[in-house]
């Protein structure tokens, strides 16, 4: 891998331009799939997957610093919020594993049971801050659906509060936070002027027909940005996955999604997947990307997934050109 190492031996700077991503001032729409339980992976697993992935076109992992699941706690980051070992040490290999590949990480934060409080919150942020500011290929989601009312819940104050700790240590990390359901106009104000993130990343509703409606919530989206004076991009961070409701999405839902993404002018969209949620279904399935422990995540993933992993590449390559989307009529954006 050492042809891919850049100044320093780091290979992948993260940046925005405009509504795009650039990797190395280059824009990049960020292809990418849910690793949650990526500290929990050791390195042949890791390694296998990253290159993979990047063979398929992938450009992001999103990968949790506080995961607890499928029965593993993997989290690189204490009750304390202090860095918990050995999954400290796992989470750096893994941003360096991306990073010699040329691929970005997002490394997310929850409130909850392993961040308890603001106070705990805040030096978790920091503990980050510290000590990836080398690595220049990650960004953070410093806090997962945060407008869910219940323990994820955090406010608008102490998000602000948290996007300060880190700009305080590292000014130039982007930071978002995440937010379940579709943007109102004024919770896109009150990201945007309020916490002052860098992106916005909202968590589409997950039921047939949401893949219809991705380009045009998007589009309304970049629209209201207009109006208020500052455009961000918006990343489709945790779209739906298959065995978490009665919907089971199939292979032309994804395609359908990720299309109108880039056709509504996304910077990136995530092929989601984890363990089996509804009871209707078995609860022995596959973990997927909540637990890297044993299997590689690829391997977990059912047929219609893999037939996905295989196509969403190339659909990048014909939909997105440098930062534009292929002009489509409204409405009219499908995958046959």
């Amino acid at each position: 891998m050492l042809g891919l190492l850049g100044i320093n031996g780091l290979a992948a700077t993260l940046g925005i331009q405009g509504t795009s991503f650039t990797i190395d001032g280059c824009p990049t729409f960020l292809l990418g799939i849910s690793y949650y339980g990526g500290c929990g992976a050791p390195p042949k697993i890791l390694y296998r997957d990253l290159d993979a992935l990047r063979r398929h076109g992938f450009h992001w992992i999103r990968v949790w610093a506080t995961w607890d699941g499928c029965g593993a706690n993997v989290s690189a980051i204490g009750p304390d919020g202090a860095p918990r070992e050995p999954y400290w040490s796992r989470l750096l290999d893994l941003v360096r594993a991306a990073d010699v590949r040329g691929m970005i990480v997002d490394v997310t934060l929850t409130r909850g049971s392993l961040l308890p409080n603001q106070q705990v919150h805040l030096r978790a942020v920091r503990a980050l801050a510290r000590g990836l500011k080398p690595f220049r290929n990650v960004y953070f989601d410093i806090a997962n659906e945060r407008n869910i009312r219940d323990a994820r819940f955090v406010s608008y104050q102490e998000l602000r509060e948290l996007r300060e700790a880190i700009r305080a240590i590292d000014p130039d990390r982007l930071v978002t936070a995440s937010h379940a359901g579709d943007l109102t106009q004024e919770q896109l104000r009150q990201y945007l002027k309020e916490v002052r993130v860098d992106f916005v990343a909202p968590h589409r509703p997950r039921r047939s027909g949401s893949a219809e409606q991705t380009a045009q919530k998007v589009r309304q989206w970049l629209a209201w940005m207009q109006r208020l004076g500052k455009v961000v991009p918006v990343h489709l961070q945790e779209p739906f996955r298959r065995d978490y409701g009665r919907w089971q999405p199939g292979e032309r839902d994804f395609l359908v999604d990720l299309t109108g993404a880039i056709r509504g002018g996304a910077a990136g969209w995530c092929f989601h997947n984890g363990s089996p949620r509804w009871t209707g279904r078995s609860q022995t399935g596959p973990c997927r990307s909540f637990d890297l422990r044993r299997q590689g995540l690829l391997e977990q993933l059912d047929r219609v997934e893999q037939r996905v992993v295989r196509q969403v590449g190339q659909i990048v390559k014909k939909e997105w050109r440098g930062g534009t989307s292929k002009k489509t009529k409204e409405g009219k954006g499908s995958v046959q």
